[in-house]
């Protein structure tokens, strides 16, 4: 080969690894805490008070003790629980787009849960998503987030799981449609996706900063809702907490934007939300968010609640275009004013609604059915109305906290876009346009 061809086919492949560089960067993206820039060391060499673990008050506590608090702050019970059946034995289906993918059970169960899990194993499926068998598992088991996670809290969780009573369940069969019920693909999707990488402190930041970004990035995992994903469907973090649509849902804004995010909210109202789900001029969380408060969020301690403000007071603000930069205010409290061109949504308020939440927004029953402020009902998509609507939801949180019943099997596609239409017209900044397709392709979404 010439000189000439040489320096040609060396420019030709140095372009070339230019270009995949350039693509992985654009496809892959930062890291979940990439934003922060200061040191970080390995948790070993960091001064300050530790981040992970345990609030003060459970140090002395037990393995188990501690491990059932780690468990409920990632929020396990959730996903591997159906309706009614017993907790941490799966089989709870989550529907996406090409297909439905069933959570397993993680019981001790020898048969058909995680009683053969050594520590080892353990830490891979938390840390690489391998499962015992050496099969790849889908990032709906959230490892990306869970491989911040410390090695000693993950074996506490393990340990907490292996203490409850076996259960001996089989998940129903994935329904995946071909390419992706492959799951061998997943080491290249891992490969580029998870940095298999433990929790490092930022030694310019607070230790409360520090813990703040432990409990919220590794256990608590906020970004698989909050954070919108690329094409590969991987988080993508260069909008990180902007919100996203999950499970039928959407996930709002939670990054400091002042006005589509919680930068304007004060401390208290985000201490309120994390802790009973509710903040007074701010709505009350429903579907996955309210889940998430009842069973995780709410059983921290407060100054755990307290380092996730502080650290969410941090991430960049991102703006969500499609909300309004300034919330509806209250509607009128005669029906008679206020929008009328949907006649057949009025009639379903009227019927179903009214009582609890008044033609006003403002609830004379409880704070928690007050409209007014809510992002739910000043969302123009109106998503999170329709699907309160058709699934209702059961707040366990605070005591006597208000549910409310599903209407889903009451009313029509049609008649819930129509009232989902109404709501978003009369209680926030832009009335909503659902129809019934619409509605029918939520129904679809929701876990099972």
């Amino acid at each position: 080969m010439s000189p000439a061809a040489r320096r040609i086919l060396l420019s030709v492949v140095a372009i070339a690894v230019v270009a995949v560089a350039i693509g992985l960067w654009i496809v892959r993206g930062p890291g979940p805490m990439a934003f922060a820039d200061g040191p970080k060391v390995a948790l070993a060499d960091y001064r300050g008070a530790n981040p992970v673990g345990v609030p003060a008050a459970l140090a002395q506590a037990s393995v188990v003790e501690r491990g059932a608090y780690l468990a409920r702050a990632a929020d396990c019970m959730v996903c591997h629980t159906t309706a009614g059946g017993k907790e941490y034995a799966g089989g709870l289906g989550f529907k996406l787009p090409f297909g439905t993918l069933y959570s397993t059970n993680i019981t001790p169960d020898k048969d058909t849960g995680i009683g053969n899990y050594s520590d080892q194993d353990f830490l891979n499926a938390m840390h690489r998503g391998i499962r015992r068998d050496g099969a790849r598992l889908y990032p709906a088991m959230p490892y990306t987030s869970y491989t911040y996670v410390s090695d000693a809290d993950a074996l506490a969780i393990k340990a907490y799981l292996f203490s409850l009573t076996p259960v001996r369940a089989v998940a129903p069969a994935n329904t995946l449609a071909f390419p992706f019920n492959q799951r061998w693909a997943m080491i290249f999707w891992s490969a580029l996706f998870n940095p298999d990488a433990r929790f490092e402190p930022d030694t310019s930041k607070s230790p409360e900063w520090n813990r703040g970004a432990y409990l919220a990035e590794a256990l608590a995992h906020c970004g698989e809702c909050h954070t919108p994903r690329n094409l590969a469907f991987a988080l993508n973090n260069r909008r990180k907490f902007a919100g996203a649509v999950t499970a039928g849902w959407r996930a709002f804004n939670i990054s400091a934007d002042k006005s589509t995010g919680v930068g304007g909210w004060r401390d208290d109202d985000l201490v309120s939300y994390l802790t009973i789900g509710h903040a007074t001029g701010h709505g009350t969380a429903s579907g996955p968010m309210g889940e998430a408060v009842d069973h995780s969020l709410s059983k921290l301690v407060p100054e755990d609640i307290r380092s996730i403000v502080t650290y969410l007071r941090t991430v960049p603000p991102a703006v969500s275009p499609d909300l309004p930069a300034t919330l509806a205010p209250p509607a009128s409290a005669s029906h008679r004013d206020g929008p009328t061109a949907d006649a057949r949504g009025k009639m379903v308020f009227e019927g179903a609604c009214v009582s609890c939440h008044a033609w006003s927004g403002e609830s004379a029953i409880s704070p928690m059915a007050t409209l007014t402020g809510a992002w739910a009902v000043n969302d123009p998509g109106a998503t999170n109305v329709a699907q309160i609507v058709i699934s209702g939801t059961r707040r366990h949180t605070p005591e006597g906290a208000l549910s409310m019943p599903a209407f889903g099997s009451a009313y029509s596609d049609d008649e819930i876009a129509a009232v989902a239409n109404y709501v978003t017209a009369r209680f926030g900044s832009k009335g909503s346009t659902l129809t019934a397709k619409d509605v029918a392709e939520l129904r679809k979404q929701t876990s099972q």
